[in-house]
């Protein structure tokens, strides 16, 4: 969804059911603003808040492999901690992503071995382990024999 806590994150919320949200911010102060206010906002609709992932954590020079922290350096780690939410992880702003994206191939099809797939995967699978089970939501009704 798009930044904020307006009126389409609250319509959503009340529409339908929503095992759990992802916060996704880039560290710069400015975005981690707009990501505290969307958390505090599903808590507020108790929707559970799986964790935070720090999109264009770090730019990595496709050719020469320099790292550079373009729009600051851990913030949304910082804003999981003072929240008390997991991290999810970290994507690093890597040209490879938006290529791949543009052709129809994600990175995580077209090059499933690269570091920025990797971090896509490794995000995905704690959210998947953040997600209540089918069960944790059914009331504890006993069977009884007919």
């Amino acid at each position: 969804m798009p930044p904020g806590t307006g009126d389409t994150q609250l319509s959503i919320t009340q529409s339908i059911e929503i095992a759990g949200a992802v916060i996704v911010s880039t560290p710069q102060d400015i975005a981690l603003l707009d990501a505290r206010k969307g958390a505090e906002m599903f808590r507020k609709v108790h929707v559970p808040v799986l964790g935070v992932v720090q999109n264009m954590s770090v730019y990595q020079c496709p050719k020469c492999g320099h790292i550079e922290h373009i729009f600051g350096k851990e913030g949304a780690k910082q804003l999981a901690e003072e929240m008390k939410l997991q991290i999810l992880g970290d994507v690093p702003l890597h040209v490879s992503i938006r290529e791949t994206s543009d052709t129809g191939q994600p990175v995580v099809v077209s090059q499933p071995d690269s570091p920025q797939a990797q971090a896509y995967i490794s995000i995905a699978k704690k959210v998947l382990d953040s997600l209540p089970t089918p069960d944790d939501s059914l009331p504890n009704v006993k069977a009884t024999p007919t």
